[in-house]
């Protein structure tokens, strides 16, 4: 299912507190570096419009987020969000996400959130998808012991494939377990993203797991 056209962005809301590009973020990227504390660290790789790290940044003011999204467009529409509300927990990166994982240290992620990426439907292009060998690896080096991959897609074939793969690559995160949908938390709806929105009022299944990491 296409992204949906994002409205203009306003031009009071500064962006400069919430939106990053990759060279902009300082080696290593840790919650000391990018908001000057030690609270529990989560990254979402693709964010889209937002609205996953806009809703946790708002419901869980004790962790820190940093959300990925390698369309300037809707890095900038979901940095928006985040000023607007005065958020200091969370911020925006445009860019590629493979630059910054290798740039986080072991064992320092408390979560990682990988919701509804492009399918890459042709055989030839697969080898783009985000979750794959390399990606899932660095996430697992940087998660610590007990932090959890969430992986949500609409598309079945992308999610037996995933599973069969981090089974055979990341052996170490053990049996994938259900992920459940949110339940109201206050805000507009009770949706993780965008996209799940979408599927659900559509009436397409969404498939949701999650790993956890057991052991280095």
């Amino acid at each position: 299912m296409p992204r949906g056209q994002l409205p203009k962005l306003d031009p009071t809301i500064s962006l400069d507190m919430h939106l990053r590009t990759v060279d902009q973020l300082p080696s290593p990227i840790t919650s000391d570096t990018i908001f000057q504390n030690d609270l529990p660290l989560e990254f979402e790789i693709g964010s889209g419009k937002g609205l996953f790290i806009l809703n946790a940044a708002i419901t869980t003011p004790t962790h820190n987020f940093i959300g990925v999204e390698i369309a300037n467009a809707y890095a900038s529409h979901a940095a928006a969000g985040l000023s607007k509300r005065g958020l200091q927990n969370a911020v925006m990166v445009a860019g590629d996400a493979q630059r910054l994982l290798v740039r986080i240290p072991d064992l320092s992620l408390h979560a990682a959130h990988i919701y509804f990426p492009d399918p890459w439907w042709k055989k030839k292009h697969k080898k783009r998808r985000v979750v794959n060998s390399d990606t899932v690896s660095q996430l697992y080096r940087a998660l610590s012991i007990g932090g959890t991959l969430h992986f949500w897609t609409d598309v079945l074939e992308y999610f037996e494939s995933a599973i069969e793969m981090i089974a055979e690559k990341v052996p170490g995160f053990g049996p994938p377990l259900p992920d459940e949908a949110d339940q109201p938390v206050g805000e507009e709806e009770p949706f993780r993203t965008h996209f799940e929105r979408r599927s659900v009022r559509h009436m397409i299944p969404v498939y949701r797991i999650r790993f956890e990491k057991s052991s280095t």
